[in-house]
């Protein structure tokens, strides 16, 4: 057997946080990541109505409609189309939730499907629980992995976003956009606004994401022959927009429907029938019978 299919299982990271090298881009990521997190401290003191209907609607638009619909779905997977239009300004959504530029974000996603739970994912289990969840998201810039991080770029695997002006333009000019936004919810609504507009809001859905590359890889049920450690786990669909149903989804990564049975929560899918239905959404990719008898257990 190919060993890159062999069943997967977690083994103690290579290298602690601590104990590794840390470099400039290191520190500044990881201050960004400590400051939010900081300030989201001073939230229960700085909390009216208006900042919390701010960071609920922010919250769905970031991460239902910028990262869940538009990064995950529509760019990295292609699991259906919309407009130049509304793919733009969807994605436009998702670089808010600050989770990276489309190309990167679309890169790091199709180089871990192809290297699921191996030496090569980005954000593998098998190197630890808080290495999928959180510190992949800084140890990728280390020296020891400047090896990975090249194999990654020589990939080229996220060309059809690289080769348009409007990608382009948002990768070279990524952090201005949040920035700004951050600026103006302080400047309608003050303090509380840009709190939970922006720090409460952004660290929510990070966790959120960051919970599907680690605890949807080790807790939750596997119906599909997946040769991975992905799980399906409800509760997490209900945090990140039916992201949870995660081995559904590298079963049938193509699908745009993630919550395959009627019961599964899919919010991603839902907004997805409504565009269908209104004609904007076309060419809707799902998996055949056939291809869910091929990789069912039961």
């Amino acid at each position: 057997m190919d060993a890159s299919r062999e069943p997967k299982t977690i083994v103690k990271p290579p290298m602690s946080i601590g104990k590794r090298k840390w470099n400039k881009m290191d520190k500044k990521l990881a201050f960004a990541l400590v400051l939010l997190h900081f300030l989201c401290i001073f939230a229960p003191f700085q909390i009216n109505f208006g900042a919390l209907l701010i960071c609920f609607c922010l919250f769905i638009i970031t991460g239902l409609f910028g990262i869940t619909l538009s990064y995950h779905r529509n760019l990295s997977h292609k699991s259906f189309k919309v407009p130049k239009w509304l793919e733009y300004s969807f994605a436009y959504c998702g670089v808010h939730a600050l989770q990276g530029d489309p190309i990167y974000w679309v890169s790091t996603h199709r180089y871990h499907h192809q290297f699921v739970d191996t030496e090569q994912d980005p954000h593998s289990p098998i190197k630890g629980f808080w290495f999928s969840h959180l510190t992949w998201f800084l140890h990728k810039w280390d020296g020891s992995a400047s090896e990975l991080v090249a194999r990654h770029e020589k990939l080229d695997n996220a060309r059809d976003l690289e080769n348009q002006t409007f990608y382009k333009f948002i990768r070279k000019t990524y952090f201005l956009h949040s920035i700004a936004l951050a600026i103006i919810l302080y400047g309608v609504g003050g303090i509380p606004y840009f709190i939970w507009g922006t720090c409460v809001r952004t660290v929510m859905f990070l966790h959120s994401t960051f919970m599907v590359n680690s605890i949807c890889h080790i807790w939750g049920k596997q119906p599909w022959k997946t040769n991975d450690l992905s799980r399906n786990n409800w509760w997490m669909s209900l945090l990140a927009f039916g992201e949870g149903w995660h081995n559904n989804h590298h079963a049938f990564e193509y699908s745009a429907r993630l919550g395959i049975e009627w019961w599964q929560f899919d919010p991603g899918w839902y907004v997805i029938v409504f565009l269908q239905a209104i004609g904007v959404a076309t060419h809707v990719k799902l998996p055949s019978q056939s291809q869910m008898q091929k990789l069912a257990k039961d």
